[in-house]
């Protein structure tokens, strides 16, 4: 920000502020933290408040941590019980879905934007191919909404993120002029392998040390602060190593959350309270950035292009990847409605507009205009969306409760 030490602080405490004071008003409604933030940061660089410098690295490493810190509460909160008894439909979102996804967007990509060479085309659709919990936070914690389907998106939400950075980086190679793509998806390959390995590992010795401190063990006073430095640390360990630090950062939620269920507990009201201040802040900085890249390209192309990736790319995908899993419609169309793009989709965006491809610029202007669509109709339909799905299943259960259980045709 080009305004002094003072003035970043007053900024950010009011937003922050007003964000709180606010929070009770928008609960319930269609507004959400993540469409204020980011219409903050909008108006107050349009106005010449702030002004983000694309190529300063506190903007990366601020969405960086917000990634970090959401894939590790994501990680830690998934629900031992639901990861074995109900795995397929987060696996075929994450396996089936997110690929399909991925082409559906390059293919469109391209043929909208034909400047664009087929590499920096499949680098659009794997920025914008992650989905992204914070954007719908509502959707994932209302107890509105049924647990598989709760489950299904965040445990898809927290995978694909780390997923998704390989394909990135491996098409930003194939973009970028020069490079070995052999070479360089063998070593993406090899990342993610050890940092899952890594995850795991300081997971799994952050759960047996718990109780074998000195001491007596950690005072739950300090139990969130401790899974906070472990989720970190998995992290740091797998990118001083050869490893993949976002990956790492949600195996160790997984293992930690499996093997020790009271730090959950513990880290629950904390891990919200720094993840909110990480959200506000994060989106309020990327509604500035928008203003800041600016966009001299055709509308057109965006008119065509946003309204395909909410309506057409992912409800395609989520659709042919749960048949034949005799989920009920409503819950079907719920998942394929809500795949938000966010934090994820943020940074991996500004990672192509630091590299060397040359189309960076359109890439980068495409996916954040997707993203600001989906921040706004993701975060406005999130209250709406919980109601509409109870309702559904409220209705649903009354037909089988008069009818009698509902044959197959009814499930699909």
């Amino acid at each position: 920000m080009d305004i002094g030490f003072g003035d970043a602080i007053l900024v950010i405490g009011l937003l922050l502020a007003v964000a709180a004071a606010l929070s009770g008003v928008m609960r319930g409604t269609v507004l959400s933290t993540s469409v204020l933030s980011v219409a903050v940061g909008i108006v107050l660089a349009e106005a010449g408040v702030v002004s983000i410098d694309v190529g300063d690295s506190a903007v990366v490493h601020l969405i960086e941590l917000a990634l970090i810190l959401t894939l590790f509460a994501d990680g830690l909160l998934v629900e031992r019980e639901l990861l074995r008894i109900h795995w397929s439909p987060p696996v075929r979102a994450i396996a089936i879905a997110m690929p399909i996804t991925l082409l559906l967007l390059a293919l469109i990509g391209k043929a909208l934007l034909p400047e664009l060479t087929w590499a920096e085309a499949f680098l659009l659709g794997a920025v914008l191919s992650p989905t992204d919990p914070v954007v719908t936070s509502t959707v994932v914690t209302a107890q509105r909404v049924p647990a598989l389907v709760r489950h299904t998106l965040n445990l898809e939400s927290g995978l694909n993120d780390g997923l998704a950075l390989p394909f990135v980086l491996f098409f930003l190679i194939l973009a970028e002029p020069g490079g070995n793509p052999g070479t360089e998806a063998l070593r993406l390959l090899g990342e993610a392998a050890v940092g899952a390995v890594v995850g795991g590992a300081i997971g799994l010795l952050g759960a047996r040390l718990h109780h074998r401190l000195p001491g007596g063990g950690i005072t739950e006073r300090y139990e969130g602060i401790f899974a906070i430095g472990l989720g970190l640390t998995a992290f740091g360990l797998a990118e001083v190593t050869v490893g993949n630090g976002l990956i790492a950062a949600f195996v160790a939620g997984i293992v930690l959350g499996a093997a020790e269920h009271r730090i959950p507990e513990a880290f629950a009201g904390f891990s919200e309270n720094v993840s909110a201040v990480l959200q506000v802040l994060t989106f309020f900085v990327f509604g500035a950035l928008i203003v800041a890249t600016g966009y001299d390209g055709e509308i057109w192309p965006l008119a065509v292009f946003i309204p395909f990736a909410f309506l057409v790319a992912r409800p395609a995908a989520v659709m042919l990847s749960f048949v034949r899993t005799g989920l009920p419609r409503p819950q079907k169309l719920f998942m394929a409605w809500f795949g938000p793009k966010g934090v994820a989709s943020m940074l991996f965006a500004l990672f192509v507009l630091k590299s060397q491809a040359p189309d960076r610029s359109t890439v980068f202007d495409v996916a954040a205009f997707v993203i600001l669509a989906s921040i706004a109709l993701h975060g406005l339909t999130d209250t709406v969306g919980a109601s509409w799905i109870e309702r559904r299943m409220r209705s649903r259960r009354a037909a089988e409760d008069e009818g009698g259980h509902l044959g197959p045709a009814g499930l699909d």
